[in-house]
């Protein structure tokens, strides 16, 4: 393994006549904080699964962590958790299925929730619960951490909380990857973006490099651009 926290070395998926992912290579590096972005229906949630170990590609290899308990720790778009249970029961669950020692109130205090360790589940607002499901995600202290859309449908404030949280996540040397339609949160706050079109990465790079690369003034503007051209090469192809 190089010093790629993760690597994806020529992956590809299908499924039926659907080709999803068309031999992708992509290493994620620890510290860094990488955005797959892309149209919906691109195969941004079977990134994350394959990156995760929860989905096995067609062909192709994926290497993970091999000297960590939990190597790759995955949040979901909308987690759930028990209802009844307060948030520091929720981490203290998690905790007893891990042989480390896991510390809740730290935790819940490391995603801002720390005075919330008492309130229950049920009671938490959509954008705690998510920052719950970061705390979940930090048990056993994994290596990578795998997000998908974790700002979806939170107001713009909690989603940059959230944002804030997951650079810290990276600085304390994670490697993480953040599938988003949040476009101003991962151009403030991603170190590397992958646009996902077709099967296949489209661009690569820190948000100002793309920027530069397609003359766009926005992240969004320059993945419109790409995927405009991809489309229309498509067309001139006959596909």
């Amino acid at each position: 393994m190089t010093d790629a926290a993760v690597s994806l070395s020529d992956v590809s998926l299908s499924f039926g006549d659907l080709t999803v992912l068309d031999s992708v290579s992509v290493d994620l590096t620890a510290g860094d904080v990488t955005a797959i972005v892309g149209p919906n229906g691109c195969g941004k949630t079977t990134l994350l699964e394959l990156v995760a170990g929860l989905r096995p590609p067609d062909s192709g290899t994926t290497t993970r962590p091999t000297d960590a308990e939990r190597s790759v720790a995955y949040l979901p778009q909308s987690p759930r958790f028990r209802p009844a249970f307060t948030a520091r029961e929720t981490v203290a669950f998690y905790g007893d299925l891990v042989a480390a020692d896991v510390d809740p109130p730290a935790l819940l205090e490391q995603v801002g929730l720390g005075d919330a360790a008492d309130r229950r589940v049920d009671a938490l607002s959509g954008g705690m619960t998510r920052l719950l499901g970061l705390a979940q995600a930090l048990v056993g202290d994994p290596p990578v951490v795998v997000l998908d859309e974790p700002t979806s449908g939170l107001d713009p404030d909690i989603a940059e909380r959230i944002f804030d949280v997951v650079v810290d996540l990276a600085a304390a040397d994670r490697a993480v990857l953040v599938a988003s339609h949040d476009l101003p949160n991962v151009e403030d706050h991603a170190d590397r973006v992958l646009l996902l079109a077709d099967g296949t990465f489209r661009l690569d790079g820190s948000p100002a490099a793309i920027r530069e690369s397609t003359d766009a003034g926005s992240l969004r503007a320059a993945f419109s651009k790409r995927v405009r051209e991809t489309a229309a090469a498509r067309v001139e192809v006959g596909e």
